[in-house]
């Protein structure tokens, strides 16, 4: 995982080292630039050194004029080594150089035979490509300013320059010679009415277990965050299958459901756990610093921001790369409001649309939470098995029974190796059950109250402010960038949605 950023066109160095300056958290191992011969382009890198730690640092060059900067892990590496070898002499064991070389080998045609999370940029030359992976695991954003286009990984380091900033669609791919181009788009596969559960189950059982074990490939301590809810406690458990020693990280206030489960967990599965209780004081305290990395104040990302915050520093004491359980609420119908919904076929359609607007919310909050801690953050629910896998699944199978129990059939297919108490736990989101909800509700009172927040909707009447507690992440956020309006214009709302 690192920070990537660049200008195509003619800029001066200085502009690259600002942007870099900006994005040290998520690369301190190492820094690079890479500057045409003719100043046509330049190209910055922060490196967290996961794969070939001693050789892998970047840009990583094809020659004078031709240089790579990735950010995200591609799984599939060895097979792509094994296939280019042959043809072109690799300097490094990096994952970033076998994108190179599968460009040099099919040009960006060869983009959608990545398997992982990424977002690169090569400068060949005469021309500049880059392109972000198939979901948006992996952040990138650009500005078009002055006939030049600038790209970095967060936003802050680009409305330094630039007033207008957008996010670089996920599955797509720019080229300076063609343009935009989308590469792949969530599939609508129409789910399998007939299908036998038992074929399911073990078919979810499978793809998820491959998804983890994929996801395993580090040079470097590897960990799970682990809240004792289904979906972490289903990677962990996979996790531990394969590691001899796994460390789990969890957070919540004193007493909390997730503390107590999470301990449960780890005890039942042997991992070394690793635990912080976080106080209402630090929590308030820290909204500055979580703000200013999360690029939002939308009132549920920030609330599932506090625990995220406060497990990725723990984490980070300890290794330098988490699995966690992002996308298996949205694939198997774990959300409260699913429940409402009158139909399989409209949920069927919700889900859908709840994978694909991922990547500027829930992704957005777990790549910056962990980075603002130096640590890299892998998903296994959003592999692009187990998401094809999951439109396949119909919905009563996702919630049912009578009052419906959210994802059912996931459940189902993991109640043989963890505890019916935590295979059947009720649903919580991560800030509920890590009790970070009734901490901010209590605590918020005393920093603004309805009439200052009544006055401040009024103020900035144009936003859509929700609530007190919105309000109050609102103002800190217009305090903490320099230039909050080209952010804010980026800024997504989980519960905005058609449905």
């Amino acid at each position: 995982m690192c920070g990537i950023a660049g200008i195509w066109g003619k800029t001066s160095q200085g502009n690259i080292e600002a942007m870099m300056e900006s994005l040290v958290h998520r690369g301190p191992d190492a820094k690079g630039i890479f500057v045409v011969p003719d100043g046509s382009g330049i190209l910055g890198h922060q490196r967290l050194s996961i794969m070939d730690v001693e050789g892998g640092d970047q840009p990583i060059y094809g020659d004078e004029k031709k240089a790579i900067i990735g950010n995200g892990e591609i799984y599939n590496y060895p097979q792509l080594f094994s296939d280019l070898e042959s043809k072109y002499q690799f300097v490094t064991k990096s994952d970033t150089e076998a994108i190179l070389h599968l460009y040099d080998d099919k040009n960006i045609t060869a983009i959608p035979e990545l398997d992982g999370m990424f977002s690169f940029a090569i400068i060949d030359n005469n021309k500049f490509i880059a392109a972000r992976d198939p979901i948006g695991i992996k952040p990138l954003y650009y500005s078009e300013k002055d006939g030049n286009f600038w790209f970095a990984s967060e936003l802050k380091a680009i409305t330094k320059f630039c007033e207008e900033v957008k996010e670089f669609p996920p599955g797509t791919f720019f080229s300076s010679e063609t343009g935009f181009s989308t590469y792949y788009k969530l599939p609508d596969i129409p789910p399998e009415m007939d299908a036998n559960v038992d074929d399911i189950v073990k078919e979810i059982q499978e793809t998820v277990e491959a998804s983890v074990v994929k996801r395993l490939m580090a040079d470097v301590p590897l960990g799970a965050f682990l809240s004792g809810g289904l979906d972490s406690s289903i990677i962990a458990a996979i996790a531990k299958k394969h590691k001899s020693e796994l460390h789990t990280f969890s957070v919540g206030v004193e007493g909390s459901k997730d503390i107590k489960a999470a301990r449960f967990v780890s005890d039942y599965l042997g991992t070394i756990h690793h635990e912080y209780l976080i106080t209402p004081s630090e929590a308030i305290a820290k909204l500055p610093e979580i703000i200013y990395a999360l690029e939002s104040f939308d009132q549920d990302l920030v609330r599932s921001a506090i625990p995220c915050y406060f497990t990725s520093r723990l984490a980070a004491q300890y290794v330098k790369v988490i699995l966690t359980g992002e996308g298996a609420d949205e694939l198997f119908a774990g959300y409260t409001y699913y429940k409402d919904i009158p139909s399989d076929d409209i949920l069927h359609t919700e889900l859908r649309r709840s994978v694909s607007s991922l990547h500027n919310i829930n992704l957005q909050r777990v790549d910056r939470l962990t980075m603002a801690h130096s640590i890299e953050g892998r998903v296994p629910f959003l592999d692009l098995k187990m998401i094809e896998l999951g439109q396949k699944i119909p919905a009563h199978l996702k919630l049912r029974g009578n009052p419906p129990i959210e994802k059912w059939i996931l459940r189902k297919a993991f109640e043989d190796i963890l505890p019916d108490e935590i295979v059947w736990r009720k649903k919580e989101q991560f800030d509920e059950g890590s009790g970070t909800v009734d901490l901010l509700v209590d605590t918020l009172k005393d920093v603004m109250s309805e009439e200052q927040a009544q006055a401040y909707q009024k103020e900035h009447n144009h936003v859509n402010l929700r609530s007190a507690e919105e309000c109050y992440y609102h103002q800190i956020f217009m305090e903490v960038f320099d230039n909050p309006t080209a952010i804010l214009n980026n800024v997504a709302r989980w519960a905005e949605r058609p449905i």
